[in-house]
């Protein structure tokens, strides 16, 4: 598996966007445009809403008031079928195998089953692939989270806190997979409470959350 085939070309359009949870509302009036090769970078305090929005793009929870249009899409496609969402939870199932985990996920999202070992390579987990999940580390369990969204390779990816648990060589690896995705076209949405290790930074937009209402 390679990163060398471009995506199909999206935009990704937030209008008037607003998000309430119980009583709070978290934000209101949300505009944002990103087009292919670009990452909007949510930032603020705990609390702020970042993981709230992720989970807005993502279709788990309902918006209060504006729109979510991802330009581009097949119409005949179900909802959420152009995104890959790494939540801060890595899930996994400990009594099966490190490869066994990511064909249960590539099962579920109809990639190729074909894509598991590469992505695990890819990720430095490859040598590892038939031990039980159960005994990763934190920072390799994050490490088969981000294999998903490898071997799902849709063009819309959704990172909450993607470098959790990790040490410093699996923090560039996320910089060089966020980096290699938007070369190829995709499009990023991270919150994160830290700058990302990415090559080139004019792509990223900051979008911060918690400010007066």
């Amino acid at each position: 598996m390679t990163f060398d085939t471009p995506l199909s070309p999206r935009t990704l359009k937030l209008s008037g966007l607003a998000c309430r949870r119980g009583e709070r509302l978290l934000f209101k009036g949300l505009d944002l445009t990103l087009l292919p090769g670009q990452l909007a970078q949510l930032r603020g305090p705990n609390g702020a809403g970042k993981t709230s929005l992720l989970l807005c793009l993502a279709g788990i929870i309902a918006i209060t008031a504006g729109s979510i249009v991802v330009e581009g899409r097949d119409p005949e496609d179900r909802p959420g079928a152009d995104l890959g969402f790494l939540p801060h939870q890595s899930a996994i199932k400990p009594r099966l195998s490190v490869a066994e985990n990511l064909s249960f996920w590539a099962a579920m999202n109809g990639s190729e089953q074909a894509a598991v070992q590469p992505a695990l390579e890819i990720v430095g987990l490859g040598p590892i692939a038939g031990i039980d999940a159960g005994h990763l580390s934190a920072g390799q369990t994050r490490r088969l989270a981000l294999a998903r969204l490898i071997a799902t390779d849709r063009p819309i990816w959704l990172l909450d806190e993607p470098t959790a648990a990790l040490d410093a060589s699996g923090e560039a690896l996320v910089g060089t997979l966020i980096d290699r995705h938007l070369d190829r076209g995709g499009i990023v949405v991270a919150a994160t409470h830290h700058d990302l290790a990415l090559g080139d930074d004019t792509r990223i937009r900051t979008i911060t959350l918690g400010a007066p209402i």
